[in-house]
């Protein structure tokens, strides 16, 4: 169960990424029936790809990126490539913006029906020309129910001195930026300069009162084992933690938070649209999505697969927030380039500390 880690990356993990479609290329870009599926790693029951060529008879080429923005930059630079990807909601806005992305053809996704009204005509995509809703989820606090006593009900908690050493944080600029800018009592996608300069002011004195450790996927397994007692994650991975942990407890705090959508898109030039358009039917199938969802652990948009789901799966907070809650949830936008650099030299200044 892995969520996307927005410009995490190290340099390491982009030179291997370079790599991914070796092989994958030549005669079989562009025939019938294969398509090539760029994702993010472990984001899919490999068991619905077997099946869907079984099915079908289209051979699914498939390979992994870690973040959105190796993702984008591969699409970019290899027009024509990738059959299917799976952006973030803000890096599908991108590659609208950008004209890389396809319209799809819903004659050809009669499982549509499926998603619900809720993750359709929303900011990144509002026709739902692009994309198909995919996963979602929230970004929180989880903390160990044992060691701490008090109400965890606020982001502040990350800032609180008494649990100095003990805190995880996203190794990821957008996601932990949105902490402080909500905790400075900004938007999450702010574009103001002076509120970004807050908003890192905040990380840099959380540095000093809890020194907190940056991770991505090492989190899981860490506080599993109970290494920290509170850390920042996606809500997918809460979820994992506590089924492996049950002492370990998942908040979105009072003040909101990032609710995030990743999506199903066809990059612009797809050598096999109708190819691709096929399979995120087949993806949409109850049946296959309730399959999908059980096994990546996070929330599906999909109406008719979560009404196949069990009762404690359905009435998991961690899953399926209250309207209340996900009311205080926003999308993040797509940051303008110049914000962007704002952004990157803020968490760049913050990790150097």
């Amino acid at each position: 169960m892995k969520r996307f880690k927005k410009l995490a990356a190290l340099i390491t993990t982009a030179l291997l990424t370079t790599s991914l479609f070796v092989g994958c290329g030549g005669s079989n870009v562009g025939e019938n029936g294969t398509i090539n599926f760029f994702n993010v790693g472990d984001y899919i029951d490999e068991a619905l790809i077997r099946k869907f060529e079984k099915e079908t008879g289209i051979k699914v080429n498939y390979s992994t990126y870690d973040t959105n923005e190796i993702m984008y930059q591969k699409v970019k630079t290899n027009p024509g490539t990738y059959d299917l990807v799976v952006p973030s909601d803000y890096m599908v806005e991108k590659m609208i913006e950008e004209d890389l992305l396809e319209k799809i053809d819903f004659n050809n996704i009669p499982n549509y029906q499926y998603i619900g009204d809720d993750y359709k005509n929303l900011s990144y995509d509002p026709s739902n020309e692009y994309s198909v809703p995919y996963m979602w989820g929230t970004i929180g606090i989880i903390y160990d129910s044992t060691r701490i006593t008090e109400p965890v009900t606020s982001w502040d908690i990350l800032w609180d001195s008494k649990y100095k050493d003990e805190v995880y944080m996203f190794n990821s600029l957008r996601d932990s930026l949105a902490i402080a800018l909500i905790k400075a009592g900004y938007s999450i996608n702010s574009t103001n300069p002076s509120e970004i300069e807050a908003a890192k002011e905040e990380l840099l004195n959380q540095r000093k009162l809890t020194n907190p450790v940056y991770v991505v996927d090492e989190v899981k397994d860490n506080m599993i084992s109970g290494e920290k007692m509170l850390a920042t994650v996606w809500s997918g991975d809460a979820i994992y933690i506590m089924n492996e942990n049950p002492d370990m407890k998942y908040v979105v705090p009072e003040e909101g938070s990032n609710k995030w959508v990743d999506a199903l898109c066809i990059p612009k030039d797809a050598p096999n649209k109708a190819g691709a358009e096929a399979f995120i039917n087949f993806l949409c199938d109850p049946e296959n999505a309730k399959e999908n969802v059980d096994y990546i652990g996070y929330s599906t948009p999909n109406t008719a697969a979560y009404d196949l789901l069990d009762e404690e799966t359905k009435n998991n907070p961690a899953a399926y927030p209250s309207e209340e809650t996900l009311s205080k949830c926003v999308l993040f936008t797509n940051l303008d380039p110049e914000t962007l650099k704002l952004y990157e030299s803020a968490f760049t200044e913050v990790l150097s500390k």
